[in-house]
């Protein structure tokens, strides 16, 4: 695991989300609408949902129809709409409008599961967990950090005991972004990556050939 975290340290040095807030539940929103999309997708949904609606209050009164308008471009919009909606209702119901340090609370909200919780906790409070998304299970099975066959919590759990405790915020965000853009889905950047050796992937890439 040392060996990655110090290729990881040299090319992204400065990791960091890339979806855009400036409030918290605009994170804890912007995550919850980041299921089967992408960042850069939910970033130009959000940029006019939060400025139409630039607060909880407004955002709980708005009508659906309009909010299912503005985040249409990043699909299954009925169902994340109505959940915007429920969402800022219970903050501003149950938690005087801020999002708290409470998994059990996060999860309990429609659309938000443990890893939008794992990202907005990391993010918002700096408790040390990592969020496993497509781009982060890819790279783990990849560089034999977890089987082919492991769910998201099984691979969670896995790279927690492997990361050291204060590393797990920020390789949770290195991790994302060398899924995103060096260790693709297709075309991944084998050559010039410098993990290729303990990659199943190129083993079995090179293999073929």
């Amino acid at each position: 695991m040392n060996d990655v975290i110090t290729y990881l340290d040299t090319i992204i040095p400065n990791p960091a989300c890339e979806l855009h807030f400036e409030h918290d539940y605009e994170l804890l929103i912007a995550v919850m609408l980041s299921a089967q999309t992408t960042d850069k997708r939910v970033n130009m949904v959000t940029n006019v949902l939060f400025h139409k609606y630039p607060s909880l209050e407004l955002l709980s009164q708005a009508p659906l129809e309009d909010i299912m308008r503005i985040i249409k471009p990043i699909g299954t919009y009925h169902k994340k709409a109505n959940n915007i909606i429920a969402i800022a209702k219970d903050l501003l119901n149950n938690q005087n409008g801020i999002v708290p340090n409470n998994r059990t609370y996060l999860e309990s909200l429609p659309g938000v599961g443990r890893k939008t919780t794992n990202v907005v906790l990391s993010i918002l409070y700096q408790v040390p967990c990592i969020a496993v998304d497509t781009h982060v299970a890819r790279v783990s099975k990849r560089l034999g950090f977890a089987k082919e066959t492991d769910d998201v919590l099984t691979i969670e759990k896995k790279l927690t005991k492997k990361i050291p405790k204060e590393k797990l915020n920020r390789m949770h965000h290195q991790l994302v972004l060398f899924g995103r853009y060096y260790c693709k889905a297709q075309s991944p950047n084998c050559e010039t990556c410098k993990l290729h050796l303990q990659c199943r992937y190129y083993k079995h890439k090179k293999n073929r050939y």
